[in-house]
């Protein structure tokens, strides 16, 4: 990590305080909104200070990298809790099930179907389905309420849908980034209603934008760079 960054516990309190302004703007309580600390292509250290400092959720994309630090952190950190927010290819399906807490990435049938015959029944995960409310052809996720309606009526028990994901398209001015999370939030009511299921979350916001992602009903951000620095990507 750069020495240049200001300590942790400066950087976690500057996060949190930005929280819970976001959160007071928009009238909702502070423990509304879970902190997942993005933790991919960083080291174990850094993931261990921040746990050390009280954090619990932490958020990988590469199956890979985090089948490594799982492993060399389950006895330092036995409270983690893995969130997966990256794209999930169906053969990694057997590396998650029964370790990763939250997928936050399930967007096709197949993947579900994968997934449901990995996960241990006495085991379940949490998952929200990942959506592209942007019709982005680069961007994964599905493209339609009634896709999401499909998966949530075809999901055996052992795999819990709590709600949604986005992506939005990145725009250096956050107030950009409103429109999406906005209608994220109106697909999951109008999932709701028609499924009759409860999909209390929504996972969306990043470093730049979380604010406004709170404004807008977020339950989970991922927060990278505001707590870590910029990333580190290995040499291969």
């Amino acid at each position: 990590m750069s020495t240049s960054l200001p300590p942790f516990s400066e950087r976690l309190q500057h996060v949190e305080q930005a929280i819970q302004q976001a959160c007071a703007a928009a009238n909702r309580p502070r423990q509304e909104v879970t902190l997942i600390a993005v933790s991919k292509t960083h080291p174990n250290e850094a993931i261990q200070e921040a746990y050390q400092a009280g954090l619990r959720d932490f958020g990988e994309n590469y199956v890979q990298e985090w089948r490594q630090k799982a492993d060399d952190l389950a006895e330092a950190c036995p409270e983690l809790r893995w969130h997966i927010i990256g794209p999930l290819q169906r053969n990694k399906c057997k590396y998650i099930a029964g370790r990763a807490t939250w997928l936050h990435t399930l967007d096709n049938q197949a993947l579900l179907d994968e997934l449901a015959k990995r996960q241990p029944p006495e085991r379940p995960i949490h998952a929200l389905i990942q959506c592209n409310v942007a019709q982005e052809d680069q961007k994964s996720g599905i493209n339609s309420i009634e896709e999401a309606l499909s998966l949530l009526q075809r999901c055996p028990p052992h795999i819990l849908i709590e709600g949604l994901m986005l992506i939005p398209p990145f725009e250096e001015d956050p107030e950009a980034s409103r429109p999406y999370f906005r209608a994220l939030r109106q697909w999951r009511d109008e999932l709701q209603e028609k499924s009759g299921s409860a999909l209390p979350h929504l996972s969306m916001g990043m470093s730049h934008d979380f604010p406004v992602a709170i404004q807008e009903g977020a339950t989970f951000i991922r927060v990278g760079t505001a707590l870590f620095g910029e990333r580190e990507y290995p040499i291969h």
